[in-house]
């Protein structure tokens, strides 16, 4: 693949890498700089690993008002607040995290760190390696659990023993599940968003398939792309990889009622132009080029797949049996990626488990982000139970 993706004639070549860089603008963020090795699932080491993450409130005396709200895919800790230095994104929950909103800043402690893996902070491939260099290529495989663990250090310097509650919403709620599964004793209440007890045929088809349109990009160079002039890097892999995986966070019907076959305004699509849904997906792939990084699309897409947490634990069913939290359970009427048959099962092998409620919309696995008022009544539903 060759050439550069734009948002508009003027616009400048994308970076090798949308990557948050030590040196750049931290805004909200704080971090921890853990100086001790990581022990991975798979067998490898990470040898030491910072975790930067955003706080909103205050802690109280007793320490038992932290909420932890996990980010998915391509998110960050940006949980609340406008853009700004440091920040070039809004809330992705703002309209949830707040001042008197569903999950009240003057009553909660609101942790939101930046996933192991991703490219806002925490330790990825584009992260300084000891030797001076991006891990790039040699970052190790890392899981959903590898993820919690990291995680867990974060609480464990906060001084948070036990969560009041832990929300996510799609890899998001992965990250959740596991935390209630692996450590039961550390979260009173939990709110599962969109996501299953593992990953499926269907997803890991789709997901590796983005996967390869990544590698298949020459200005992938095999991981190591760092020092790539701008629009040299892997931006249009990375870019097909997008347009795949936001077709399958919308709704068909969504698609159908906003664009059908209508052409781009000014173009025709007999003649070399683009129809109207395809000029929505080149711009949602042009702006994740400026934000986000190729390999920790592909580290990140891999841990999903990889997602399970029966292994080891003798299946599903036995693995969710070991959460105390308790527990809501929530899922989304339109998703086509995560359907609500996966919600059904969560909801009836934990124990205790308040489910599943049905997100209206039709804007299919986008609507744990979209629809505000319904997931802050599940929000509320989980801070009350």
């Amino acid at each position: 693949m060759t050439g550069a993706a734009t948002t508009g004639p003027a616009a400048a070549p994308p970076p090798a890498s949308g990557a948050w860089r030590e040196g750049d603008e931290p805004g909200r963020r704080g971090f921890l700089r853990h100086p001790r090795p990581l022990d991975l699932e798979a067998g490898d080491q990470l040898p030491e690993v910072t975790v930067a993450y955003e706080t909103w409130g205050a802690l109280n005396a007793r320490r038992d008002n932290a909420v932890l709200v996990l980010h998915a895919l391509t998110g960050d800790s940006h949980v609340a607040g406008r853009p700004g230095p440091g920040h070039p994104t809004p809330g992705w929950w703002d309209a949830v995290v707040g001042p008197g909103r569903a999950l009240d800043t003057d009553e909660w402690f609101v942790v939101a760190p930046n996933v192991l893996g991703g490219c806002q902070g925490t330790t990825g491939p584009a992260s300084v390696a000891p030797d001076g260099r991006p891990w790039g290529s040699r970052f190790p495989t890392i899981t959903i659990r590898d993820q919690v663990a990291a995680e867990v250090l974060l609480a464990d310097a906060l001084g948070i023993g036990r969560w009041a509650s832990v929300f996510g919403g799609s890899m998001g709620g992965m990250r959740a599940l596991e935390w209630a599964v692996s450590h039961p004793e550390r979260v009173s209440s939990l709110l599962l968003l969109a996501v299953g007890a593992y990953a499926t045929a269907d997803q890991i088809g789709l997901q590796s398939a983005q996967i390869h349109a990544v590698r298949a990009d020459g200005g992938f160079a095999g991981g190591d792309y760092y020092d790539a002039e701008p629009g040299h890097g892997p931006h249009l892999g990375l870019g097909v990889a997008r347009r795949m995986a936001h077709l399958s966070y919308r709704s068909e019907n969504e698609m159908a009622q906003r664009f059908g076959r209508t052409p781009q305004q000014g173009e025709d699509p007999l003649r070399g132009g683009r129809y109207a849904i395809e000029s929505y997906l080149d711009h949602h792939a042009a702006k994740l080029a400026r934000r986000f990084d190729a390999n920790s699309y592909v580290v990140l897409t891999e841990a999903m797949n990889h997602h399970d947490v029966g292994r080891g634990r003798g299946g599903a069913a036995e693995a969710l049996g070991r959460i105390t939290a308790s527990t809501v359970v929530g899922g989304i009427d339109s998703d086509r990626l995560y359907p609500p048959y996966l919600q059904e099962e969560l909801a009836k092998l934990i124990p205790g488990a308040d489910g599943p409620h049905l997100v209206r919309s039709p804007y299919g696995h986008d609507a744990f982000l979209i629809e505000s008022d319904q997931v802050a009544d599940l929000v509320k539903r989980t801070l009350t139970r």
